[in-house]
């Protein structure tokens, strides 16, 4: 649980207030019909791969310089493309870089994709996302001293639990499941970050990973390319991030994976994306503009 400071409680007021924002609500909404059209194999209301990825790179590239390590790894075939996660920018830095065929999907927070106005405008416009509605750790965090004793984070923990939705009804998780699993029949990609949360440090994953790479995976076919996102933790502007790509990882296709073959995949992702990632990573010293606000604006 992270420490239950100003700034976190000031977070949980934010991510609040995007629960109840109506517009919020409209494209989350209009979110999950695309996923549901996804999961019946009907037409999916997109636009081209290339002119999101165009877009993507024409935001990206005015505020930062970017660098690809192994540019040769870049998947060119469906698949699942597994990263380590540090900021909420990464998703967007992922599609600005890979092909715009096959098309991918990513996963992300609903709150946090749409929680300002200019994101919701350029997804609305992008599309290829499927929201995920579910509690912060900074929520649990603020029920959790609640019920232990702190009154005076009584109010707001009870409106936590009335008006945040958290993601755990059976029927909608099957619903993800049934998108993703259409997604790459359809011989397009997807986008995962098995961490399941936002990364602490520069060159250390956050472990135990999520199993739902290793699952979709196996189920689909298809290969796992790991990606390593090095430099997002802490943004200014034209500061160098750099995407290394590895080789891709092939598994055997299994209707119904046992936990050993789960596990033994995950493994092979964790190994895979720890070789990625640098052993000494140092943050660049010096003039770090806009250091403050584009931290946030991804936020």
């Amino acid at each position: 649980m992270p420490p239950l400071t100003t700034a976190t409680i000031e977070r949980v007021k934010e991510g609040l207030e995007a629960a109840r924002d109506q517009e919020v609500d409209n494209q989350i909404q209009n979110a999950l019909q695309q996923t549901t059209a996804i999961a019946e194999n009907s037409p999916d209301d997109r636009i081209s791969g290339g002119v999101r990825r165009l877009v993507l790179r024409s935001l990206i590239y005015t505020l930062f310089r970017v660098k690809i390590d192994y540019p040769d790894r870049i998947p060119k075939h469906p698949g699942i493309v597994v990263a380590n996660h540090l900021n909420h920018i990464d998703p967007l830095l992922l599609l600005a870089e890979l092909p715009g065929r096959p098309y991918y999907y990513t996963l992300g927070d609903a709150r946090t994709l749409y929680n300002q106005g200019w994101k919701r405008h350029i997804l609305r416009f992008s599309g290829g996302v499927i929201p995920l509605e579910r509690l912060w750790k900074e929520e649990f965090a603020v029920i959790k001293a609640a019920k232990s004793g702190r009154q005076d984070l009584v109010d707001l923990a009870t409106e936590i639990e009335q008006d945040v939705p958290s993601g755990s009804a059976m029927q909608r998780l099957r619903q993800i499941e049934r998108a993703v699993q259409s997604i790459l029949a359809h011989q397009d990609g997807i986008i995962l970050f098995p961490e399941g949360r936002l990364g602490k440090t520069e060159g250390r994953l956050h472990l135990p990973l999520k199993r739902g790479a290793a699952i979709y995976a196996l189920r689909a076919g298809v290969p796992i390319v790991p990606v390593a996102l090095i430099g997002t933790k802490n943004l200014y502007l034209r500061k160098e991030l750099t995407l290394r790509f590895g080789q891709p990882l092939h598994f055997s296709q299994s209707n119904r994976p046992k936990r050993g073959e789960v596990d033994r995949v995950l493994e092979e992702i964790k190994q895979a994306l720890i070789a990625l990632l640098p052993e000494d990573y140092q943050e660049p010293q010096g003039l770090k503009l806009l250091h403050y606000f584009l931290n946030h604006m991804f936020y």
